[in-house]
């Protein structure tokens, strides 16, 4: 099949590459994203293979249909992006890749919360200027902390696993309680208890309408005061104006992203030589209690390979059996 790659990055065609080892599959590779004015690259081709921040809304998956594109294969696990029913109407598959590597983005969680912790960002930076101050440096023990998790799927659980190991009391918060996450000793609680309790709170849920500013200023207040919050799932799932708010009451400790809601115009980009539009994110670069990371997390060699692997199974299983391994429908999740 003929395949049309947008957000293409050399990664991408690397492991892609491989992936499609016996060349079954023509691969076409754009560094453009998806959107109204690029739908016309992918002319000719049956199949468009799309990142996080490709535009797969109603407009461009009716001029998709018209091309003939009869399936798109995402490069991820969440399909928030996708407009599911209008794909469904206009007779367009969508796959996904359901996991790839939660212990990728377990691992960069942790990562977040001891660099923010223990200001190694800060240090980082002194010490290559010369500065070998410890003012402003001091971090607390992970050791004894209650450690809050707002979802428990696979990267979840992988999460409270890691914390675990640094001697954290666990809480959990999700719809579907997991045994494996009881039997490593983590609590299931509200989300308010989970908020009230936690010194650090890490969000690993999946963006719907019901997480959607999942943690806006009434959920900040409720938390203890000085937590730490920390998304490597979907940068909706907080209110980047009510988080700020917090940060400036100093109600919310510090905060670690990797993701942000309006990143799509942002991440992914070298904008070194340019001035950052966005005046919410960049309002959040002025606190020295904030690191951002620009979506990082799934960002590992084994990571890569697996995105890679399933993205190019799902589209050889709709080539010979009219339907991806991994289907995503407007019906499983109505």
């Amino acid at each position: 099949m003929r395949v049309a790659v947008f957000s293409t990055k050399p990664h991408d065609e690397r492991f892609l590459i491989a992936a499609n080892q016996d060349g079954r599959h023509e691969l076409l590779f754009l560094d453009a994203r998806l959107s109204p004015p690029m739908v016309a690259a992918a002319a000719g081709a049956d199949v468009v293979c799309a990142f996080v921040n490709d535009d797969l809304g109603a407009e461009v998956l009716t001029e998709l249909a018209a091309l003939g594109i009869r399936l798109v294969a995402l490069r991820s696990a969440g399909f928030n992006h996708v407009d599911l029913l209008a794909a469904k109407e206009r007779g367009i598959a969508v796959a996904r890749v359901p996991e790839y590597s939660p212990h990728a983005i377990a691992e960069h969680t942790a990562a977040l919360i001891l660099s923010l912790n223990r200001k190694i960002h800060r240090a980082y930076a002194r010490v290559r200027e010369g500065n070998f101050s410890l003012e402003g440096l001091m971090g607390f023990d992970l050791h004894g902390c209650t450690v809050g998790a707002i979802g428990t799927g696979k990267i979840g659980r992988a999460f409270l696993g890691i914390m675990r190991g640094f001697g954290c009391d666990l809480v959990a918060y999700d719809l579907f309680p997991n045994a494996e996450v009881e039997a490593m000793g983590a609590r299931y609680v509200d989300l308010q208890s989970l908020l009230a309790q936690s010194d650090i709170i890490s969000l690993h849920c999946p963006l719907t309408p019901e997480t959607f500013h999942l943690i806006n200023t009434d959920a900040i207040a409720a938390m203890r005061k000085g937590a730490m919050l920390v998304n490597t799932s979907r940068g909706a799932v907080i209110d980047t104006s009510a988080a700020i708010g917090g940060l400036k009451s100093g109600q919310l400790g510090s905060l670690a992203l990797d993701v942000y809601e309006e990143e799509g115009d942002l991440f992914f980009e070298n904008l070194s030589d340019q001035v950052i539009q966005d005046d919410v994110f960049a309002r959040l670069l002025t606190f020295p209690n904030v690191l951002i990371t620009g979506h990082q997390a799934f960002f590992t060699e084994d990571a890569l390979r697996a995105i890679a692997e399933m993205t190019i199974a799902n589209i050889s299983a709709f080539e010979r059996d009219g339907a991806p391994l991994h289907a995503v429908s407007s019906e499983q999740f109505a």
